[in-house]
């Protein structure tokens, strides 16, 4: 669900803030607020946090740091004074730029969620995303961790308008259904954000693969948001926060440490590579199809 805004035009930069995440959930957000800040000032007009910015990313975690999470259309001022969302709003207004919160955890009915919001430079919520797909793995050897056990999945696309640009929402794990990207493409989605958290399991061996291939899948901006590395903490994140092309190709990546990652998005770059490999004109409609289910 989402609300129309004001254009960031053809050429714009944006910003990944890969952030350290401790246990103290207000410095986590200090952090972040100073990185949006550090960000405003080098000329980003969109910036995109990490996933689970505000809380480590533990299960254990999720219950007790969860917060509840506005609708859409929700403005500055609107909602609880002190909130991880009301800082993602006063930030967002006081440097009048784009911010993809990355994701915290959501209570709402008794149930938590890994959920994303998008705030316009007015303060006001125009993107909320549920994770949709969650992470419930078990590697032999490497890695097991079951959201499942504590989390209920999100049942929604996600996009938002940015004067005639759409931008897609997705966390994590929902990258690796291809299905959710083709969608959000065939939504009209130019710019797909995904904060993320992979691990050093399949970070190594999945991470780029998977941005560069939903990049090249759909000829679109794929942004991926990673905390930086913390080798003490319960999960280890990978980092390497990245933008790739829609040729498919990394513009530019961090390492794992604390950083900020710039890339230009071209939308003239974009419709280039669209018009030279059509493949969105070329599919066969007649003999298949990804549709959205009926809710």
């Amino acid at each position: 669900m989402a609300v129309q805004a004001e254009s960031l035009g053809n050429k714009f930069k944006i910003a990944l803030l890969q952030v350290s995440v401790g246990a103290d959930k207000q410095a986590n957000l200090t952090s972040a607020r100073k990185k949006i800040e550090e960000a405003r000032a080098n000329e980003a007009k969109l910036v995109m946090l990490p996933e689970c910015f505000n809380c480590p990313y533990d299960n254990k975690c999720f219950p007790e740091y969860a917060e509840e999470v506005p609708e859409v259309g929700t403005k500055l001022g609107d909602f609880n004074p002190g909130s991880t969302v009301e800082m993602l709003q006063k930030a967002a207004a006081e440097h009048s730029l784009y911010v993809v919160g990355g994701s915290i955890p959501e209570i709402s009915e008794g149930k938590v969620y890994n959920t994303s919001v998008s705030v316009s430079p007015t303060g006001t919520i125009v993107a909320k995303h549920r994770k949709v797909h969650l992470f419930d793995i078990d590697v032999p050897g490497g890695i097991r961790f079951m959201e499942s056990e504590v989390l209920s999945a999100g049942n929604s696309l996600t996009t938002f308008d940015v004067g005639g640009m759409k931008i897609g929402v997705a966390i994590c794990y929902d990258v690796r259904f291809p299905e959710l990207s083709l969608l959000l493409s065939g939504q009209g989605a130019q710019l797909l954000c995904i904060p993320g958290a992979f691990n050093m399991t399949t970070g190594p061996a999945h991470w780029e693969l998977l941005m560069r291939a939903r990049a090249l899948d759909n000829q679109m901006y794929v942004a991926a948001c990673s905390p930086a590395r913390d080798p003490d903490g319960s999960y280890v994140a990978w980092g390497h926060s990245m933008v790739c092309n829609p040729w498919g190709m990394v513009i530019a990546e961090a390492d794992e440490t604390e950083q900020i990652v710039y890339a230009e998005i071209d939308l003239e770059r974009l419709r280039e590579v669209r018009q030279s490999i059509p493949v969105t004109k070329q599919k066969r409609s007649d003999i298949y199809a990804v549709t959205v289910a009926d809710s």
